[in-house]
């Protein structure tokens, strides 16, 4: 072997050596690493996108607050990991982005299976600092509660079950609203609330303390069942409602599977809440059960500093909205089946907030705004729709819609036998009914709902969250 020949074999025992020794390095620093990971590094991760429902009383099945929670449920963690099952995220974040996204990175899902595989070690424990949650609550201590007056009886015949519900309130004084949580008492079958605020006039005279409680709807004649439910002014003598019922505030009370309260940084938002007046659920929507039972919901009223600065509005696309469904929501079975609508935007707004909303056959969904120019403001899109987490998404700063703009939103049907969700099979027509038997889960319903301000320069600034 020539001179040459044995530098190069030296040259690349060298490269080979150095190699060995980087590589073992490599394994023993990712060993360690995993070895270190204690309690306190992954209690951050799932109190931020677990805790959020996983809490006493919350929507989920089970707590995942302290080490106690998390290492009993460290198999059902790893499973919703690896399948990308939890946490529940439909929203695609390769298309907007919004506030408090329960999505996992991949460097928390490495550092959560890790731990796991090394049996959860501890650590100190104390060294933890767990998220402060008021009995079913993870928001700070409510400012008022307001329960059902008596319990809603639901039989259990398998048969949905819709009701008008009012909550009477008394306070010492007027005072401002920054938004109200709906608690359901029996979450497995409360699948929508609709509700409002009935504000009285004090020179008027009215007694909603007495009367009915709760009607089962659907109804005949909605004046007279307001009069025996009490809601009505004292007097009137005709039937017009100008003249029966009181002022409505609305959109104050709202709840979908997976919702949580609806709010924005101080001064955005909220409403005035005069001292004596009425939450008034005009919809509030049960799933089927075939065991009897009572739900004894209430809401938690949280109050804001001061007047709201800046007002927020609401707007509706869709069925029973300020747009048509086009085609009109029929849809044939055996078939997948796509619908529009759109609304066009008389002024400039910001839009603050999110919800898109279908029953069981949705596949898919697509909302964005087209300017003057032709240029898109991608909303939001769901590639594979999912009934049981239906989220009010809330930008992290207002999105800017000019005047003269539309929004457009494109819902997917499968009524097909491939869709496992489909309520009948075999397949049947279903479409989107009429009246208060349009909110059946069996029906469909194609609507999209967005918060905004009017436009002010520089919302688009704005950080909607704390």
């Amino acid at each position: 072997m020539g001179f040459n020949e044995i530098i190069d074999c030296f040259n690349h025992h060298r490269i080979n050596v150095v190699l060995f020794i980087l590589i073992t390095l490599l394994h023993y620093s990712c060993f360690k690493k995993s070895n270190d990971i204690v309690f306190k590094d992954i209690a951050p991760i799932i109190h931020q996108k677990c805790a959020v429902c996983h809490f006493k009383g919350g929507a989920g099945p089970f707590e995942l607050i302290t080490y106690t929670d998390i290492k009993k449920h460290a198999n059902k963690i790893r499973f919703s990991i690896t399948s990308d099952f939890m946490p529940p995220w439909p929203a695609d974040t390769s298309y907007t982005r919004f506030a408090d996204e329960l999505i996992l990175t991949l460097s928390e899902k490495e550092k959560l299976l890790q731990w796991i595989e090394k049996n959860c070690p501890a650590g100190d424990t104390t060294d933890v600092e767990l998220p402060i949650t008021y009995s079913t609550t993870h928001f700070r201590k409510p400012d008022l509660i307001v329960p059902f007056l008596k319990p809603i009886y639901l039989q259990g015949n398998g048969n949905e079950h819709f009701f008008i519900v009012k909550m009477p309130y008394h306070l010492d004084k007027d005072t401002f609203v920054q938004y109200v949580e709906f608690v359901p008492h029996q979450k497995k079958l409360v699948h929508h609330v609709n509700g409002h605020l009935l504000k009285y006039d004090d020179n008027r005279k009215f007694n909603y303390d007495t009367g009915i409680t709760h009607v089962l709807e659907p109804v005949d004649n909605f004046i007279e069942t307001y009069k025996k439910m009490g809601l009505t002014y004292l007097g009137s003598r005709d039937n017009n409602p100008k003249n029966v019922l009181p002022a409505l505030i609305p959109n104050t009370v709202y709840y979908l599977p997976g919702f949580l309260p609806l709010y924005y940084k101080e001064n955005i938002g909220g409403f005035y809440l005069p001292k004596n007046g009425v939450f008034f659920l005009n919809d509030i929507h049960y799933g089927p059960t075939h065991q009897s039972c009572v739900d004894s919901s209430y809401l938690r009223v949280y109050f804001a500093p001061h007047r709201p600065k800046r007002f927020v509005y609401e707007g509706q696309l869709g069925t029973h909205g300020m747009s048509k469904v086009v085609p009109p929501l029929v849809i044939p079975p055996n078939t997948i089946k796509t619908f529009t609508t759109s609304l066009l935007i008389p002024a400039d707004i910001s839009v603050l907030a999110v919800n898109p909303h279908m029953h069981l056959l949705g596949q898919s969904f697509w909302a964005f705004a087209i300017t003057p120019s032709r240029d898109t403001i991608p909303l939001i899109r769901i590639k594979k729709w999912n009934f049981n987490w239906q989220y009010y998404y809330v930008f992290k700063h207002p999105v800017v819609v000019p005047k003269g703009s539309v929004i457009v939103a494109i819902g997917t049907y499968n009524n097909t036998a491939s869709n496992p969700f489909n309520p009948n099979y075999p397949p049947i027509e279903v479409k989107e009914g009429d009246g208060f038997h349009s909110m059946k889960t069996t029906d469909e319903m194609f609507q999209f709902f967005f918060q905004y301000m009017l436009y002010q320069p520089g919302d688009d600034t704005i950080s909607l969250r704390k």
